[in-house]
């Protein structure tokens, strides 16, 4: 923790110097420019800014283009950082650090849908049910017992929650070791027989609300992944969603989970660790 350089934009808080850490090495003049006098590269610090700021307001990549980067820029630097894997990393080892410090939750793992809004549809949009018709988009995610995004698949808003449960699941097996005894809570959306059987194959105990049975969400621990959804819809680029690809949806999703659970850490670890940057009151 004393070795995080953490930048904050309002709740915004993120290791951008772990984020420098991998990405590959780049000139900052291109080696086979024939005259070699041609403008440096921008930096990755101010292209990861504009990200941030992307993912938080949910502004056009035109509007947040300024004297300092532009809006093709943050594109192209966006879509190599992708090709590299740079996102995902990023949220791998948010992850082992929040396990590392504070502690995964693993034997109570919760499952749910949520809706967005997608105007500009894509290849992971669909019909929302919820909003006449027009696009939108479903995640089914995956989080810990205490709320720490922990995976998720996109999907159409016209896709039921129960047939996303499987490949839901399979984002365990990115986490490593896991305890014997789990348990997945569960809405009454995936109240069935198919739902229980493959809990069963896979060795997993099942928390299901039932149909028709009215239940407070706090009966079970289903709640923690509802938070997380409310957590996750506060950045605005993931609560109306106009990018188009799979895979850069992916990868503002693991920004903004790299965001939620280094959050997390910051404030559960401030009463048992102390570091330079250590707020003065619990966040």
């Amino acid at each position: 923790m004393c070795c995080l350089e953490v930048a904050q934009i309002g709740a915004v808080l993120v290791p951008r110097q772990q984020f420098a850490a991998l990405l590959p090495e780049r000139p900052e003049y291109h080696p086979d420019h024939p005259l070699g006098c041609h403008r440096p590269r921008i930096s990755d610090r101010i292209v990861f800014d504009k990200m941030l700021q992307l993912l938080r307001f949910g502004c056009s990549y035109r509007a947040i283009a300024d004297t300092t980067c532009s809006a093709t820029t943050v594109r192209n630097r966006r879509d190599e950082w992708i090709r590299h894997g740079v996102f995902a990393r990023l949220k791998q080892i948010a992850l082992a650090s929040y396990d590392r410090i504070v502690g995964l939750v693993l034997d109570q793992i919760a499952v749910d849908g949520s809706i967005t809004k997608a105007p500009g549809g894509g290849e992971v949009a669909g019909r929302s049910p919820v909003d006449r018709g027009k696009q939108g988009l479903k995640r089914s995610g995956m989080t810990d017992g205490y709320g720490i995004p922990l995976g998720r698949v996109l999907a159409g808003a016209n896709r039921h929650d129960s047939p996303l449960l499987a490949p839901t699941l399979d984002r365990l097996g990115d986490l490593g070791p896991l305890p014997d005894d789990i348990t997945v809570h569960l809405d009454a959306g995936y109240d069935s027989d198919k739902t229980r059987t493959l809990l069963d194959e896979r060795g997993l105990h099942g928390r299901i609300a039932h149909k028709g049975e009215k239940a407070p969400i706090q009966a079970s621990q289903r709640w923690h992944v509802e938070r997380t959804h409310a957590w996750q819809n506060a950045f605005y680029r993931l609560a109306r969603c106009y990018e188009r690809r799979a895979t850069v949806i992916d990868a503002f999703f693991d920004l903004a989970d790299t965001i939620i659970t280094v959050r997390s850490v910051i404030r559960q670890a401030w009463t048992t660790h102390r570091w330079d940057q250590r707020p003065n009151r619990r966040p």
